[in-house]
């Protein structure tokens, strides 16, 4: 926002420079793990499993005696006839929910859940890493050439997604390629991140020249006919002040 203040030129440079700082820092985590590829968010959420035996006993160290678990007897409705299963006792609930909610990936250890990434892969990670900062030189060129078409251009756009597409399909290539099983052989945090991965595709419609030429024009088609509907032009009008900062502020990498 400062810098949008002192002109196009300094904008860009500054959208380049943090670019630039984001991807150096990305490529180092991907150093630093060995080449794995990343994840968003950097740190997934992990409940570790706790030992049966550990909620058995006591805060004392005291193991519960036998006559307070529960006993392994159904319960018969008499009007129905069907049976109630037998509900865990106290002691028994940790590893009755372990039974049931733990998956392979639940136990297996952090370097296990995701694989290492080499030659197309490892290629593909590093497009992946390095599309913001290419496509920030690319729009920060056209802006500056062409000030009043610039975001217009669909030469950046293009690059940007090309390079992005390009990447996830060389990604899928490898793992379908290397992976035992293939595509289906991907650990659940695998799977995930390449199906946010594909979503994030979708971001593409609010960047560039396809944002300018399309999006844009949608937007105010459909703030245009809410405009004059009583408690729909209230809608409308919050479109049109996020459309204003979206326009102002937002910086066509900060999705990526």
């Amino acid at each position: 926002m400062a810098a949008r203040r002192r002109g196009e030129k300094t904008r860009w440079r500054v959208v380049v420079l943090l670019e630039i700082i984001k991807a150096f820092c990305r490529l180092l985590l991907l150093r630093l793990t060995n080449s794995r590829p990343l994840l968003s968010p950097p740190l997934p959420e992990r409940v570790e499993p706790i030992a049966p035996t550990e909620r058995e006993n006591s805060s004392d160290g005291i193991e519960s005696p036998l006559s307070e678990r529960s006993e392994q007897t159904a319960w018969t409705m008499p009007r129905t006839g069907l049976s109630l299963p037998t509900l865990p006792s106290s002691s028994d609930i940790s590893a009755y929910l372990i039974s049931r909610v733990l998956t392979a990936d639940d136990i297996k250890p952090p370097k296990s859940l995701l694989h290492r990434v080499t030659g197309v892969g490892e290629l593909a990670e590093v497009m992946y890493i390095l599309r913001p900062v290419i496509y920030a030189m690319a729009m920060q060129y056209w802006c500056i050439r062409d000030p009043a078409n610039g975001r217009k251009r669909w030469q950046p756009w293009l690059l940007g997604l090309s390079i992005e597409y390009g990447a996830r399909q060389l990604a899928k290539k490898d793992l379908a390629d290397r992976r035992a099983g293939g595509l289906q052989g991907l650990t659940g945090l695998e799977k995930e991140e390449l199906r946010r991965r594909g979503w994030g595709l979708g971001w593409w419609a609010m960047r560039g020249a396809f944002y300018e030429n399309v999006t844009k024009d949608w937007i105010h088609s459909v703030t245009g006919k809410l405009r004059d509907k009583p408690l729909l032009n209230m809608v409308g009008g919050v479109i049109e002040d996020y459309e204003f900062l979206w326009d102002q502020y937002y910086f066509p990498t900060a999705t990526l």
